[in-house]
């Protein structure tokens, strides 16, 4: 009966690939409250879209806001989805 032989760099790649998505998310999150020092931006970014009120900032600083939230949320997706 032969055996598979599977090469260690195989058998790490997926827990790599896990703490690689956590670094990434970090990143996104680190650029994103140093672009929007005075926001509470939690963990998750759909949740910060979902509950903002809409007029509750002048329309410059909104659309400033909401922009660079889309943003990082969008760089998540992608990269979660290119590391995959």
């Amino acid at each position: 009966m032969a055996v598979l032989r599977v090469p260690g760099f195989v058998r790490r790649r997926a827990g790599g690939a896990r703490a690689s998505d956590d670094d990434w998310a970090g990143h996104v999150r680190s650029e994103l409250a140093l672009e929007l020092p005075d926001e509470d931006i939690g963990e998750d970014l759909d949740d910060c879209l979902d509950f903002y009120e809409m007029g509750s900032k002048p329309r410059c600083e909104e659309v400033e806001y909401l922009g660079l939230v889309r943003d990082a949320r969008d760089r998540l997706l992608w990269g979660r989805q290119s590391r995959s």
